[in-house]
């Protein structure tokens, strides 16, 4: 019996489960950019409702996200963070 040294056998199992890592990986990415965020408002104490905190700490979209950081160093009221 030879092994192929993977951890899943098919090419469909390594294919799906692969895809599925990298989906995890890119939600632990997007939580850690929403941390970020709010963070940086709240040491710059600025209020942030919690319907905003909420959209942040739910959105995956990184490109969002790193906007929204870069705005969240700059603002001075969370109205400004949408730009």
């Amino acid at each position: 019996m030879t092994t192929t040294g993977h951890r899943y056998q098919s090419e469909f199992a390594r294919r799906y489960f692969s895809q599925g890592e990298a989906m995890g990986e890119a939600k632990g990415e997007a939580k850690g950019e929403a941390k970020a965020i709010l963070t940086v408002l709240e040491v710059r104490g600025i209020a942030v409702p919690d319907e905003v905190r909420t959209r942040i700490a739910t959105c995956t979209d990184l490109d969002q996200l790193e906007a929204w950081i870069r705005r969240a160093a700059t603002i001075t009221k969370i109205e400004d963070l949408d730009g």
